[in-house]
């Protein structure tokens, strides 16, 4: 007996042109929204030129480091190498569409962790999808996001918050969860509202493990730039992409190694964030 072919691909295809017809106003209003967003954050990070941003960037790893001479170096010395590439604006087109996509995926994914980490039945819902979401390939969410948002950064950093945000919710829940029960049950003698426990107690018990899922969110964010540069996004990506092209090793070598200073310097001061 043949069993017949479930029409898996096609109701997902079906399911698409659906949203497509349907909520095209609205999917143009959120690409304009998230597209000024970016633009907007890349014009703040080339406002100053970068002798001054070197040195504005090299005291902020210096303090958020704790006073940590040899971060605030090694910081300086990797974007003055950028620099010196000529790279620095495609640096800031990367940076700018890192840090818009990882802020994004901690707005939804932070409450949902945390509203998860409350309630049993979302967080058996969101296990299995955070699941598909982790293992499913980063080249498939460029399909939907293409079709929604066209070609440019927006469908990049769609595609890149899907695949950054799992280990934000999963580690806010994490978090959540391992906070010491007796704790909880003195805010609770104390009369605390559930609002008062989570933001006095819970949150700042967990905000090192927290703090390991944003460092993550933004690694993850960081590597799809390259992925998200075949749908038009903009940046280092997109070199690395024109350097595979036309078979140019110097020129992908250099945009490669300057995503990985970007690397670098975002998870050396994002880990120096963590409390211990």
């Amino acid at each position: 007996m043949l069993i017949p072919r479930l029409p898996i691909g096609d109701t997902v295809e079906f399911a698409v042109d659906w949203i497509e017809a349907n909520f095209g106003s609205l999917l143009d209003f959120i690409s304009d929204k998230l597209d000024f967003l970016i633009s907007g954050l890349k014009d703040a990070l080339l406002l100053l030129p970068p002798e001054l941003f070197i040195l504005v960037i090299a005291l902020l790893a210096y303090f958020a480091g704790k006073r940590n001479l040899k971060l605030a170096i090694g910081t300086a010395f990797g974007f003055f190498l950028i620099d010196n590439m000529g790279l620095w604006t495609l640096s800031m087109e990367t940076l700018a569409l890192v840090l818009s996509s990882a802020l994004l995926a901690l707005i939804i994914g932070i409450p949902t962790g945390i509203l998860s980490a409350k309630n049993e039945v979302l967080y058996h819902f969101l296990k299995p999808t955070l699941d598909f979401m982790q293992t499913m390939p980063p080249f498939v969410y460029l399909i939907p996001a293409l079709l929604f948002f066209g070609l440019g950064n927006v469908p990049g950093m769609i595609a890149t918050v899907v695949f950054a945000m799992p280990p934000a919710i999963r580690l806010t829940n994490l978090g959540i969860r391992q906070v010491p029960k007796e704790l909880t049950e003195v805010a609770d003698a104390f009369g605390s509202t559930g609002w008062q426990k989570l933001t006095k107690v819970e949150l700042p018990v967990a905000l090192p493990t927290i703090m390991a899922g944003i460092n993550q969110c933004i690694m993850l964010s960081l590597s799809m730039v390259v992925i998200a540069a075949m749908i038009g996004a903009r940046g280092l990506g997109y070199q690395v992409l024109f350097g595979i092209q036309r078979v140019d090793i110097g020129l992908g070598f250099e945009a490669g190694l300057a995503i990985v200073i970007i690397a670098v310097v975002l998870d050396r001061v994002t880990q120096h964030l963590s409390p211990r």
